[in-house]
């Protein structure tokens, strides 16, 4: 297993080295060790940063998370798909696949450098909200602040999940859920109007005529109409009067679909630029966040392009970029 900064691996591990940790955390003795920072290399000829933790450390931190997923993960938003068990990025494809049709506008949400860039004393009220031992919320706030060596030099961390930890994964769902909230308590709620669509007055043309024909003994007319009106929606897709706003979330990456006008979709994405920066001080990127007609162009999801099929139907298709 991979060494943090101290020698120690799984292979020194005994009963009676778990005991005395045990009893350093119940006496709040335990102090978390700061990260060794490695630059992995990318296929781009960039590197990526990552956090090793020791040991010890990677042994409470599986323990914390646990307990977090445990207590948290029933209270996600069904909109959140990542870095959660039995979701990822096939639940949220397919969710957009199977319940986005008729979208009109997709609005691909950004977060600059969101993991980096998580405050620290708003995650720590955000866990306040909910858990009330103070033992756990100091063993936490020391794991946010333990900060990371590089090069034998100690850095200090003002911001961000520790990199590398595997908390992190968790700490940021808890973090984003209040984005989550935002959108189901107050965006769709304000962007859904009509119970159902309009009838689509061509299809019930259709219907009508072809039922009269049938009627009066003309069959072949007959049929060809209904295979006419049966490859056309019943409900009128294009609906003015009709708005719906849906929504997906895999980490740190989020898309909405929406039906309605332009200018709406652009008081969306201003709204949600507002509430990251006001709420939880993250940057919404202006550059990426991006509003595309769904009609005419696709929207970049998780390594995929979303497109409207071409038909009345309106219906997703996802595609390998």
């Amino acid at each position: 297993m991979t060494r943090g900064i101290t020698e120690e691996t799984a292979d020194g591990m005994s009963v009676k080295k778990i005991e005395i940790l045990i009893e350093d955390i119940r006496y709040q003795r335990f102090r978390w060790t700061p990260v060794r920072r490695v630059n992995i290399p990318k296929k781009n000829g960039k590197t990526r940063r990552l956090g090793v933790p020791t040991w010890i450390d990677k042994l409470v931190q599986e323990v914390v998370r646990s307990m977090l997923e445990a207590y948290y993960e029933p209270q996600f938003s069904d909109s959140s798909h990542g870095l959660e068990p039995e979701r990822g990025c096939h639940t949220a494809l397919t969710t957009i696949d199977r319940t986005w049709q008729g979208t009109k506008w997709f609005i691909e949400g950004d977060i600059r450098g969101c993991f980096d860039n998580i405050d620290h004393k708003i995650l720590m009220s955000i866990l306040r909200e909910k858990i009330k031992d103070n033992r756990f919320l100091r063993l936490m706030e020391n794991l946010l602040k333990a900060g990371y060596c590089e090069q034998w030099k100690y850095h200090y961390t003002l911001s961000g999940t520790p990199q590398g930890a595997i908390v992190s994964p968790i700490l940021a769902n808890i973090y984003l859920d209040k984005l989550d909230k935002f959108v189901w308590e107050s965006l769709i709620p304000e962007y859904t109007r009509g119970q159902r669509r309009a009838e689509n007055k061509e299809y019930a043309k259709l219907q009508k005529l072809a039922w009269y024909y049938r009627k009066t003994g003309q069959t072949l007319k007959a049929r060809e109409l209904e295979i006419k009106y049966q490859k056309m929606p019943d409900k009128d897709v294009r609906d003015p009067e009709y708005r719906r706003l849906s929504y997906v979330r895999y980490a740190d990456d989020f898309l909405l679909g929406f039906i309605g006008s332009v200018a709406e979709a652009k008081e969306i994405k201003e709204k949600l630029r507002t509430f990251l920066a006001d709420n939880l001080k993250l940057d919404m990127s202006s550059e990426k966040t991006l509003i595309t007609n769904a009609q005419k162009g696709a929207a970049k999801f998780l390594g995929y392009s979303v497109v409207v099929q071409q038909s009345d139907f309106c219906t997703l298709k996802v595609g390998v970029r």
